[in-house]
């Protein structure tokens, strides 16, 4: 496959487009994925009178993934160079150019992904050398904060290196790497690079791991500025020439606003906003939720066994009687780097908001190994998918089955994928306190799942059998009391 990915690719580094042009136009980098020993899986399609069997390549754990290579063609003369890298069990998750039309940068990570190579490579000859180089105890997520900068001698990127994910400033020879974000608390994302201001835009979930607010800072990492305030959540999209930028803000109760602001640079470079217009207070959606008589949700904070205090919401009846009491359902996702417990606007549904229209409270806990909360909180799973996340789970069923007002013989518990991996869990290893469960797509055993999503976190099936097997679902079906109900396609 030329310029193009393999299915694994595509679903766990999320792209398909399998090329990159250089900022002039003069080259074009791509991949080349070799599927030979990648084995097949089938399932069968039923579309008409007649069903037919669906073949794809689907590298399971353990299992041999696509050979990749990169190719830097030049459309001038029309020579073709392959990326000269170490080869092996390896996967290249990004490739990008630099401003200098010579330099591409490939993004080499083992199998393990623990250990990222940033590999500066000639885009006439194809060799490359080591430019950045990080490893992990546990492992790297890949993403798309990376920023070359016009200079053609540093970048920007993000790393968790210092135990919570923050932004640095790095030059190509290594001399230099500069913190330019500092705290107990995760920067969420990059909204823009200033390169004419020397500064940086970007969202940190601040003041709680549920909120999101505007800040930026200077190359210097002399100057930092709040932009936004508050709690909440604060969706922010900024002009090309920094000096304007939307607040898209809401509440979990709160459905979004949209306001314009006005960004000033003082002279002695601080940076501040001011509210500039109201462009729209979605006023017609607050006037349709009175009618239909929207639950107001509430944060909670349920402790567990291991002494940590996990974040969650509880959405009760609008008619709500403390003298009764409730049936309750638990939504939750509750993967790795995840968060559903957040203080903005959907993060209840409707569905959510229906079922407390029939009497259930309905309650969402982030469990330890979502995000947002720093590197140990979220990497504590490391090796053992399951196992902390459905022992929290149980821990605040178990805590909320205390109150008054909850019927601790009727606890639900309800997800999809991971989620329905978790609900899985719940009807089994956690049958003393669920009752019931819906599971729609779930993971049932890891050995069948692909294996750069799984490996990321559990290594391979052949390294780690007992992390693979202790906690999948398919191994304790014999401790299901309650009801369950599986939802699933033909995969």
């Amino acid at each position: 496959i030329n310029g193009n990915c393999d299915w694994v690719y595509e679903e766990e580094f999320s792209f398909s487009r399998a090329y990159e042009w250089s900022e002039s136009g003069n080259h074009l980098a791509y991949y080349r994925f070799d599927e030979s020993n990648v084995k097949e899986y089938q399932f069968t399609e039923f579309d008409d009178a007649y069903n037919k069997q669906y073949t794809y390549k689907y590298p399971k754990a353990g299992a041999d993934n696509s050979v990749v290579e990169i190719h830097i063609y030049d459309v001038n003369n029309g020579k073709d160079v392959k990326a000269q890298y170490e080869q092996g069990d390896i996967y290249i998750p990004r490739i990008k150019w630099t401003k200098d039309d010579n330099q591409l940068v490939v993004f080499w990570m083992n199998r393990h992904q623990n250990n990222l190579k940033l590999l500066m490579t000639n885009a006439q000859t194809g060799a490359s050398s080591v430019m950045y180089e990080e490893k992990n105890k546990y492992y790297i997520d890949i993403d798309d904060d990376w920023y070359f900068l016009k200079d053609g001698k540093s970048m920007i990127f993000a790393s968790e290196m210092d135990g919570f994910r923050h932004l640095y400033l790095y030059s190509f020879d290594g001399k230099t790497k500069t913190l330019l974000t500092k705290g107990d608390y995760d920067v969420a994302s990059v909204n823009g690079v200033d390169e004419n201001g020397q500064r940086i835009f970007y969202t940190m979930a601040y003041p709680r791991p549920m909120d999101r607010n505007l800040f930026v800072a200077d190359f210097a990492a002399k100057k930092t500025a709040q932009l936004t305030s508050g709690e909440g959540w604060h969706r922010v999209d900024i002009n090309d020439d920094f000096t304007k930028f939307y607040d898209f803000y809401s509440t979990i109760n709160t459905p979004q606003t949209t306001s314009l602001y006005d960004i000033a640079v003082s002279r002695k470079k601080d940076v501040s906003a001011k509210f500039a217009e109201s462009v729209n207070q979605n006023d017609k959606l607050k006037k349709v939720m009175d009618e239909y008589n929207f639950g107001k949700a509430e944060f909670i904070r349920v402790p567990n066994s291991k002494g940590d205090t996990l974040n969650g919401w509880m959405l009760k009846p609008a008619n709500f009687d403390p003298s009764k009491k409730y049936p309750v359902l638990f939504c939750n996702y509750g993967g790795p780097g995840s968060q559903q417990v957040g203080d903005r606007f959907g993060a209840v549904s409707s569905w959510h908001q229906l079922l407390a229209q029939k009497g259930f409270i309905v309650v969402s806990v982030d469990n330890t190994g979502t995000g947002f909360r720093g590197e140990e909180f979220k990497k504590k799973t490391y090796l053992q998918l399951g196992k902390f996340e459905i022992e929290d789970q149980i821990d605040a069923a178990a805590y909320l089955g205390k109150m008054s007002f909850i019927d601790k013989e009727h606890i639900g518990h309800w997800g999809w994928s991971y989620g329905g991996f978790m609900s899985s869990l719940a009807i089994t290893k956690g049958n003393e306190v669920f009752s019931a469960a819906v599971a729609v797509a779930p993971v049932t055993s890891w050995r069948y799942y692909d294996n750069i999503y799984t490996e990321r976190y559990m290594r391979t099936p052949q390294e780690n059998p007992k992390g693979y097997d202790d906690n999948s679902p398919i191994n304790f079906t014999d401790m299901i009391k309650g009801k369950y109900l599986i939802i699933h396609g033909t995969a």
